[in-house]
């Protein structure tokens, strides 16, 4: 990803650290943030899927029924409604970072603990608890790099990070393709193989760098300062003060003799450091951006319906039409390898067609591969239907996660992003236990429903405000 950094005439040292950030091109720490954070949600991802493989698996090892089945699903979403709204008001309050490794932590052990789970209710449970750190950590996850990342690329980096997903995932149809089938443990290995994130925790702990943007509305401007100057020496600058730091140095003593800084500057001082607002979800109805608030949650809740319907079903649909478990695994596998190109068109549309633009386009593929898939019935047209549907689903996620976090102040960012993903988490209960209920009248029925779901959300997209190339600053005003 290749990006020159833009030349101003303005000195560094009246610039703020957002400021100085925003200038930036990509530079090898935004690489490392990037793929640091990346890899975390690449096991999100793992973790989600692999549920789906899991369940086509118990229903025959402990011969339990589709509604069971759909409870087993949606329990992992139950706990990931709450998780999102809590994740979001903490990592405004403790910060993105720690927020962010104490998730991971948290559905790392329980997807461990799943493994050994003995009953139908000890395994929901512990499904909840594996949602709960997965719905707090992709909100903050995503609020993180986007408050990292240079404005003129914000939406392609935010894109590429959700590209994760499309690995994850593929990881969770490899294990359930080769472990899952292999005896009638091996769904148990499968999920124990899913809590290698309470490893990977602590690189995120002690890996990644935390928000400047956080910090600086947390009055930590010296460590902000720190980041912000290993960014610019990665991309070959000479690190400069900017006015924040010069003065609070000088307020706890530690300057050297610095002389006044200019009115200007002290104004952009006073600015920065406002008492901060109270980060609650009831400030998101403020009416400045409630219905910036509305329309986004709204097309989660479309996004999730469909994509969570249709995908952590799939397998057992599939062999509800007549496959083998082996055969619909393999056809899973298959399709869901066509996320990865979804991904990377919608990492060059973002900045070109912007994000409302490649959101109500890849919303709308997705509606009409999903009707394509519901007329399907021979294996060639199956697999290139769900091929379809997963490429466009997956590039209109990763845009979705590129515009939901730019909608918002940054006292408010985590908790915006929460609120959207956790009143969509509501969308990803709901779908798995109607599944059940519709499966006797066909999957034909099915998936016009979840195409439906995705036309809505296209409509919805166009309220949105295009704010491509714009800073965080600029987009939440």
């Amino acid at each position: 990803m290749s990006d020159q950094a833009t030349t101003d005439p303005i000195p560094k040292a009246t610039l703020s650290h957002a400021e100085r950030l925003d200038r930036l091109p990509f530079t090898s720490m935004h690489a490392k943030l990037l793929v640091g954070s990346g890899i975390g949600w690449a096991m999100d991802a793992m973790d989600v899927g692999l549920i789906s493989f899991v369940i086509v698996q118990l229903k025959h090892s402990w011969n339990i029924s589709n509604g069971t089945a759909g409870w087993i699903a949606s329990a992992g979403f139950i706990g990931m409604t709450l998780g999102a709204s809590i994740g979001g008001l903490l990592a405004d309050k403790i910060g993105r970072r720690q927020i962010f490794a104490l998730t991971l932590l948290v559905y790392g052990l329980a997807t461990g603990a799943s493994a050994f789970s003995v009953s139908v209710g000890m395994l929901i449970a512990l499904r909840v608890l594996v949602g709960l750190g997965l719905g707090a950590e992709l909100p903050v996850a995503s609020t993180l790099v986007s408050e990292f990342s240079p404005a003129r690329i914000r939406g392609r980096i935010i894109v590429i990070l959700e590209a994760f997903w499309a690995v994850g995932w593929t990881l969770a149809a490899l294990i359930g393709y080769f472990v899952v089938p292999v005896g009638e443990y091996g769904w148990r290995w499968a999920l124990a193989i899913g809590a290698f994130p309470v490893v990977y925790a602590l690189v995120i702990r002690h890996g990644l760098p935390e928000s400047v943007r956080f910090l600086d509305r947390k009055g930590r401007h010296k460590e902000a300062e720190a980041i912000v100057d290993k960014f610019e020496a990665s991309a070959g600058l000479k690190p400069t003060d900017s006015p924040v730091a010069m003065v609070a140095s000088q307020q706890d003593g530690s300057a050297d003799g610095a002389d006044v800084v200019a009115e200007s500057t002290l104004e952009s001082v006073v600015e920065v450091n406002i008492p901060e607002p109270t980060a609650r979800t009831s400030a998101l109805w403020a009416p400045a951006i409630r219905w910036r608030a509305l329309v986004i949650g709204l097309i989660w809740f479309c996004v999730n319906f469909s994509y969570y319907g249709a995908f952590t079903w799939l397998p057992s649909l599939l062999v509800a039409d007549g496959m083998t478990i082996t055969t619909s695994l393999k056809y899973t596998l298959f399709i869901t390898l066509a996320q990865l190109p979804g991904y990377a068109v919608a990492a060059i549309t973002i900045e070109k067609w912007g994000r409302r633009g490649t959101l109500g386009v890849f919303l709308l593929g997705s509606a009409l591969a999903a009707v394509l898939f519901s007329q399907a019935h021979i294996p060639a047209a199956i697999i290139a239907a769900g091929c379809a549907m997963s490429f466009f689903n997956l590039g209109a996620w990763g845009a979705l996660y590129a515009t939901t976090p730019e909608l918002f102040p940054t006292h408010l960012r985590g908790a915006g992003a929460g609120w959207a993903a956790g009143f969509g988490r509501v969308a990803s209960i709901i779908a798995p236990l109607l599944v059940p209920v519709l499966l006797p009248h066909g999957t034909t029925l099915l998936f016009i429903i979840f195409g439906a779901g995705f036309l809505i959300a296209a409509v919805l997209s166009l309220a949105l405000p295009e704010l491509k190339g714009q800073t965080l600053e600029e987009a939440a005003s």
